[in-house]
């Protein structure tokens, strides 16, 4: 568990496959950002109790099976948190891929779950879920969604950004961790939300595959020129 001002990461498989999932500590309790993989329910709960804090609220950036394979199995263990998610991407977390008339027309991919949990609640942007704020994100999937948290100028971006591999936009491909950019639904979209994103001060990047990024506006802005290029 690796804490940066109030926001812990908890990160699974760092050298295979990284994966990340976030508690953020609201003072009398705590939101979970992602479940990652169902192998992350035994760490996720671990880190809940050595927090000492209850769990009431679930966030999750989109609707993709590595940031909710554990869902069912955190949100039966602390059956009073609140899950979250966009309204665009409930429809994946249900199953139906189908494209909405203006989303750009090409394929979602990325690997999506029958879970059996039920969002409580259907994000939109400017929504604000603790001390977090929701912002939408489109591009790896069309209900990606970031959370912002002003008082520490954090962003947990989920997908929209990819840092194992090099810092790269959700969509443009790195040879050293080419699965997100795999799964990414439209790279023109992502593009945009990144640029978006990159007008916050981020004083952390935290990001569903990598390390935690400080000072990552400049980098950010390295990325999305690159994105842009290809």
């Amino acid at each position: 568990m690796r804490r940066f001002d109030q926001i812990y990461q908890l990160p699974f498989l760092p050298h295979l496959f990284p994966i990340n999932c976030y508690l953020v500590d609201e003072g009398a309790d705590l939101t979970l950002v992602d479940t990652g993989m169902s192998f992350c329910t035994k760490g996720i709960l671990k880190a809940i109790k050595r927090l000492k804090k209850p769990l009431t609220r679930i966030l999750l950036t989109h609707a993709h099976v590595d940031h909710v394979g554990s869902l069912d199995a955190v949100k039966a263990a602390f059956p009073q948190a609140c899950v979250y998610i966009s309204t665009r991407d409930a429809k994946l977390l249900a199953g139906d891929l189908s494209l909405e008339a203006p989303e750009d027309q090409t394929e979602i991919k990325g690997g999506t779950i029958q879970v059996e949990t039920k969002p409580d609640k259907l994000l939109t942007a400017g929504d604000h879920v603790g001390s977090l704020t929701a912002y939408l994100a489109p591009g790896h999937t069309p209900g990606s969604m970031a959370f912002y948290q002003a008082s520490s100028q954090s962003l947990l971006a989920g997908d929209a950004f990819v840092v194992q591999g090099g810092l790269a936009v959700a969509g443009d491909k790195r040879w050293r961790f080419p699965f997100s950019a795999a799964a990414t639904w439209s790279l023109s979209t992502a593009i945009k939300s990144a640029e978006r994103l990159n007008q916050l001060p981020i004083q952390y990047l935290m990001v569903g595959h990598g390390k935690v990024i400080q000072r990552a506006n400049r980098q950010m802005d390295t990325a999305i020129s690159r994105a842009k290029k290809r």
